[in-house]
């Protein structure tokens, strides 16, 4: 695939630099992608200077500096890079999703982080939990999404939707007892904003576990679940 600065020029149309960020991560990225397969990634990611132009846009748009940069999640998105088919489509709708659902951010990384407690993801955690702080998550409450039966440092609404992750996840469903109990907390619109933030990082999870995606080096700084 050409190279994506070249493209741009030749078609006269200016790389946003937004756009020239993540392309430029992506770029940085590529040795520790290469070093991934060494370290026990079970599949080795496509080159991050793979991607397409409108990939590297829709990336631009997600919410936040936390997975751009320093902690682009260059190995989950270079080892999905082998399904190009269906990648673009996935990153438009999982990067709409974040910007557009009901949950503040700050709600979506407390579910993002319970997720990767629940499925052991160590690639998740520490992927969002710069984006926790960012979007005002504590230490006391990163911490706390790592304990079971949660401890009450959390707001009623938090509660719930951190109940419901697990309900989800654990049960595959909403048992009636737990629907009754939670149904008023959430709009009809927010319910389905749960099941999809719920099923997206299920995907998330399954990929980095089954397919031992490796950290990025940047994210060793980062405490492990």
């Amino acid at each position: 695939m050409p190279d994506l600065k070249n493209k741009a020029r030749k078609s006269h149309v200016p790389m946003p630099a937004s756009a020239r960020g993540v392309k430029k991560k992506a770029a940085d990225n590529r040795t520790n992608s290469g070093k991934a397969l060494a370290t026990g990634a079970r599949i080795r990611p496509v080159p991050l200077s793979r991607m397409q132009e409108e990939w590297v846009k829709t990336l631009t748009r997600i919410p936040g500096a936390g997975l751009k940069g320093k902690f682009f999640p260059g190995n989950v998105l270079g080892t999905l890079m082998h399904n190009p088919r269906t990648l673009g489509t996935f990153l438009d709708y999982w990067v709409t999703s974040k910007s557009e659902m009901g949950f503040p951010v700050r709600e979506q990384e407390l579910i993002i982080l319970r997720m990767g407690f629940l499925y052991k993801c160590d690639y998740v955690w520490r992927h969002h939990v710069p984006v926790a702080r960012e979007f005002g998550v504590t230490e006391e409450e990163i911490a706390a999404v790592r304990t079971s039966p949660l401890l009450p440092v959390f707001s009623k609404r938090e509660a719930v939707l951190l109940k419901l992750t697990d309900e989800m996840v654990e049960q595959r469903t909403v048992r009636p007892e737990v629907w009754e109990e939670c149904k008023g907390v959430l709009s009809k619109s927010e319910w389905i904003d749960m099941a999809t933030i719920v099923s997206q990082y299920v995907l998330f999870a399954l990929v980095n576990n089954s397919m031992q995606v490796q950290l990025e080096a940047p994210l060793r700084e980062i405490p492990a679940l």
